[in-house]
């Protein structure tokens, strides 16, 4: 495996779907859900624990979907969100890697590391990726087993 990790942000480490109203805020292009979304996790001990993974060698990046249907302007917004995001909640942390890309975008052809591991909410991703995938459950145990 190579010493790679990577997180999808929407349903992941970022709870959108708990923003009340989300859908309907991103069928009218409204970034808002992607700014408000609470973390999933206790990003202190997140960052935390990436940290302590990057001085051992690990990579660790980024690989989000934009909103399905979605165009340019609306884009570059969510975009901007989601970087605006992990500054706020994992702004220590180093990312080698972000990537924010259009909706189906098959993770693993994007990254620089597909044999890492991957955090991802959705099954399809997690069935497609060449090397580790789990779901949202013990990412920080999970994390803490391969330092």
């Amino acid at each position: 495996m190579t010493k790679a990790i990577y997180f999808d942000m929407d349903g992941t480490i970022a709870n959108l779907y708990g923003v009340s109203g989300w859908l309907d805020m991103i069928i009218n292009n409204d970034e808002t859900p992607y700014k408000n979304a609470e973390p999933m996790v206790r990003m202190n001990v997140l960052a935390r624990v990436l940290n302590n993974l990057i001085r051992k060698g690990w990579t660790v990046g980024i690989v989000s979907w934009l909103a399905k249907d979605s165009n340019t302007e609306y884009d570059e917004k969510v975009t901007k969100a989601k970087i605006e995001w992990l500054q706020k909640h994992l702004k220590s942390v180093d990312f080698a890697e972000i990537h924010i890309v259009p909706y189906g975008t098959p993770k693993e052809t994007i990254v620089q590391n597909p044999n890492g591991i991957l955090f991802d909410d959705e099954e399809p991703n997690r069935n497609n990726w060449v090397g580790t995938a789990y779901d949202v459950q013990n990412i920080i145990e999970i994390l803490k087993s391969v330092a």
